[in-house]
């Protein structure tokens, strides 16, 4: 979403993909196609997450809506990390002049980013809009953009392992005392923007940053590893599977086998039953009424074991895209409407929500919610074909990469 993988491929490399196979396309370009179709996935997932039925209505229906919501901004987290791998040199970060260049680049991302997202959130609608906390997550995680994968690996977990615990603590502290709104009351970014500030974007929104920062990090080490040897890709699949099963699977057996622990999520949270928090977001919002909430692993959660699901579900999702388009030019053909959707992800992004507010979808009885998810991913997709036939990036990625431009003075 942040940042469209044509904008770093070999020129003519997205139309080639919108187009069908061609001879000419490279490995290495294949691969940024396969990051583009996993992008699509996630945009048209947080769609279903925004626009869908509820996953109340049970059977297949309900269990896709429910597996759309978290997991698809996870693997959007990721996908920015390696993003951020792309912008400062791959496979090899840039130095001297042209990686001060690239961090300025960031920087400068992460300042429209900012103000976008709180431009969006301004609209009113009902979608949690991500973009100020990636703006935020981008600039912090900038100064680790020269690390080896595995030093970032072993980053990314330090991160699951302590800040969701500092997040919760902080979370309780806030509702526990007045020292945040002595915060917000002299927090510039709180009064331009009508919020609570900083707290908010790292503590108190549904996206903080805290607990968000793991995923770009854990983005940024796949970005460093060589996807061209043979059996990288698959290291990287069995990598997430152990995850997800690590995750989901010991939230599972937490919630199972902590005397009492889902007796007190339920009953301190909107929920009638905490047996599906180990995976659904149907437990409710977090809270920081009990600590057994950290044994939980629903999607937005902001727990360990939920970061560790959902970057494992994404990390699956990222090789399968990359070993898909690599190995069969027939599914890029059929992945083409979701590709393009993927190369001009932040516009699709935005203009999901701009849609959202000027027709009204984002509070439709179960009857018009899925002909209305239907409708917005297919005028998305027919647009996003359309577009990237004619022109390289997309019309808010031309303007990102446009107002990147004074980097280019950096010496």
């Amino acid at each position: 979403m942040l940042h469209a993988v044509s904008e770093v491929a070999p020129s003519g490399a997205a139309s080639a993909v919108e187009a069908g196979p061609a001879p000419s396309l490279t490995a290495s370009t294949e691969r940024l196609i396969g990051l583009d179709l996993a992008r699509g996935l996630a945009v048209l997932g947080m769609f279903a997450a925004h626009v869908g039925p509820d996953p109340s209505v049970g059977g297949p229906l309900g269990w896709v809506m429910e597996v759309a919501r978290g997991r698809s901004s996870a693997l959007f987290a990721l996908l920015a990390g390696f993003t951020l791998v792309l912008l400062t040199g791959r496979p090899q970060p840039r130095t001297g002049r042209a990686g001060r260049q690239a961090m300025g680049r960031v920087l400068i991302r992460s300042a429209v980013l900012v103000p976008l997202g709180y431009a969006l959130t301004c609209l009113d609608t009902s979608v949690d809009v991500i973009l100020a906390a990636y703006g935020m997550v981008f600039l912090l995680a900038l100064p680790l953009y020269r690390l080896r994968a595995d030093t970032l690996a072993v980053i990314a977990a330090a991160t699951v392992l302590v800040l969701p615990q500092v997040l919760y603590l902080l979370r309780a502290a806030v509702e526990g005392g007045s020292w945040a709104d002595a915060v917000i009351a002299h927090d510039p970014l709180a009064r331009i923007t009508d919020s609570d500030g900083i707290v908010e974007l790292f503590i108190t929104g549904a996206y903080p940053v805290l607990t968000w920062l793991p995923f770009v990090i854990a983005g940024m080490a796949v970005g460093r590893l060589d996807l061209a040897r043979p059996g990288i890709r698959a290291m990287v699949a069995l990598l997430g599977s152990g995850l997800a099963l690590l995750g989901y699977g010991g939230s599972w057996l937490a919630l199972n086998l902590v005397p009492g622990a889902q007796a007190a999520v339920s009953a301190t949270t909107d929920s009638g039953s905490a047996a599906s928090a180990w995976w659904s977001d149907a437990v409710g919002d977090p809270t920081t009424s009990t600590p057994d909430w950290l044994l939980v692993a629903a999607p937005h959660s902001q727990t360990a074991w939920s970061i560790l699901g959902n970057t494992g579900v994404g990390l699956v999702i990222i090789a399968a895209c990359l070993f898909a388009t690599d190995r069969s030019a027939r599914l890029r053909r059929l992945a083409a409407p979701v590709i393009a959707v993927g190369s001009v992800s932040l516009t699709a992004y935005v203009g999901h929500i701009l849609a959202i507010k000027t027709l009204g979808i984002d509070d439709l009885p179960t009857s018009a919610a899925l002909p209305a998810l239907a409708c917005l991913a297919a005028a998305s997709m027919l647009l996003a074909v359309a577009w990237t036939r004619a022109f390289r990036r997309g019309p808010l990625e031309y303007m990102l990469h446009a107002a990147t431009a004074p980097a280019r003075l950096i010496n």
